[in-house]
């Protein structure tokens, strides 16, 4: 053995000195053609970046307290968010698996045998006791990067795995956001039905007594109650979508749907104003970018753990203890046992197992960088799309507004010309549904608005930590 070490020790030396290297690229972030703003940003002064503040709780810029709470209720027990924490708590494990391979493996064992041999000769049959307790300790020598690049990939996993907590919680928060002001929406319907059924009631009656009196016909009569129907059957219809929309609700902050319901209130006139930043920006506001190129790094470190199995593994094993015949003699001097020694692993041939699982690697990585630019395209895109609906909303709005007074003012004068005598009711009719269609549009509008609202802040990767930022 004493012959055997002077061999061993300049192998060892060798491969300890080849293994300050780590196998594998180093991680970089995938390059991006990224614009300098927005195209459909015009109007909208960028906010500074402000990654280091706090993200805030945007949704508190509507100044509804119920909102808040619904969304404090989505954090407490929403069945989606619970399972993204539940990733987390698994990848952060795996993290802590990963690094324990830096550390020896340390074991503890203890025996106790008796044993009989076989009476030869007329002599009595031998009776033995042993005993024995030892400890045992392994460890392998990082000579390639190999425990090192799977800690890499395994601490970007658990990154990419928060990332993936965040962008969870932030698409619950956006999609409550979308219901609750949906909803409030289809509540302005509602009672604007509610009025336009009562005011279509009163139309019914006044046509039934010109008719009574003989200066209009029974097809008024019958025009003036298929409009009150018609409401009254939207009405109910309008009730259909705020159920549906309370029920998503219920289900969003983990309530059965019977247990939860929703009084009217008003609500904002417009969304407020949402600072926008620069492009470049999302790529580290959103947080499903950021899981993405987290996954790049990982897939990058594991073309490492790839690589590294090309060459030899050291691994050092050593062991100690004490055996006797007794318990009591076990700590003596001369029952104690010890042994160390090295190992060194190579594998010969694979059949190009080696080969493939670098390929195999290499492929994953370019997997996972298509579609880390696939992610900012889409986060690009999204922003786009909601500065737009904002904007075109917007303008959109002005116009509704002025549709209505001029669509009121020509109701008002169709039922008195109607009252006069000098109009047909078909004429009261066609006035009193524009006024209504272009109510209830200005209704829809403003709930469209919110949508995209929330949909924006959603895009841009959740609120600022500094005041809005005004278009």
């Amino acid at each position: 053995m004493n012959r055997t070490f002077p061999l061993l020790f300049p192998l060892v030396l060798a491969l300890l000195a080849a293994g300050c290297t780590t196998m594998g690229p180093d991680h970089e972030r995938p390059a991006l053609d990224m614009p300098s703003d927005y195209r459909a940003a015009e109007g909208w002064k960028p906010a500074e970046p402000a990654d280091h503040l706090p993200r805030g709780e945007w949704w508190r810029t509507y100044g509804d307290p119920v909102l808040d709470e619904l969304i404090n209720r989505v954090d407490r027990a929403n069945p989606d968010l619970q399972s993204a924490l539940g990733s987390y708590r698994q990848a952060r494990a795996a993290a802590r698996q990963a690094r324990a391979g830096y550390q020896p493996e340390i074991g503890l064992s203890a025996a106790a045998r008796r044993s009989r041999g076989a009476a030869i000769e007329g002599r009595s049959a031998n009776q033995s006791n042993t005993t024995q307790l030892g400890l045992d300790a392994s460890w392998e020598a990082d000579l390639w990067g190999r425990i090192g690049r799977e800690v890499e990939a395994a601490g970007a996993e658990l990154a990419g795995t928060a990332a993936d907590l965040a962008s969870v919680r932030l698409s619950l928060h956006a999609e409550l956001v979308q219901n609750y002001f949906q909803l409030r929406a289809t509540d302005s319907q509602r009672d604007l039905y509610r009025r336009s059924v009562e005011s279509f009631a009163r139309a019914l009656e006044l046509a039934r007594n010109r008719v009574v009196a003989g200066v209009a016909t029974r097809s008024d009569e019958m025009q003036a109650l298929a409009q009150l129907r018609a409401a009254q059957a939207q009405a109910v219809d309008l009730d259909l979508t705020r159920a549906q929309l309370q029920n998503a609700i219920a289900v969003l902050i983990g309530t059965p749907p019977s247990a939860f319901s929703l009084e009217s209130a008003d609500w904002p006139a417009t969304p407020p104003a949402t600072p926008v930043g620069l492009p470049s920006t999302l790529l580290e506001r959103r947080p499903d970018i950021a899981a993405a190129e987290r996954r790049v790094a990982a897939a990058n470190a594991r073309i490492g753990v790839a690589q590294a199995a090309w060459f030899p593994s050291l691994t050092l094993n050593a062991s100690t203890g004490y055996a006797g015949n007794q318990l009591a003699q076990w700590f003596s001097a001369s029952n104690l046992v010890w042994s160390f020694g090295l190992g060194v692993a190579q594998a010969v041939y694979d059949g190009g197992r080696r080969d493939a699982q670098i390929e195999s690697a290499r492929a994953a990585h370019d997997i996972t960088v298509a579609q880390y630019r696939q992610t900012v395209l889409g986060a690009l895109q999204e922003v786009e799309d909601n500065l737009s609906a904002l904007r075109l909303l917007e303008e959109e709005a002005v116009l509704r507004v002025q549709a209505l007074a001029a669509s009121r003012e020509a109701e008002a004068l169709a039922l008195n010309r109607y009252r006069a005598g000098i109009a047909s009711y078909t004429e009261v009719i066609t006035a009193q549904t524009t006024a209504l269609d272009n109510e209830r549009g200005l209704a829809q509008l403003r709930g469209r608005q919110f949508s995209a609202s929330a949909l924006l802040n959603k895009a841009i990767g959740g609120g600022w930590g500094g005041p809005a930022v005004t278009p």
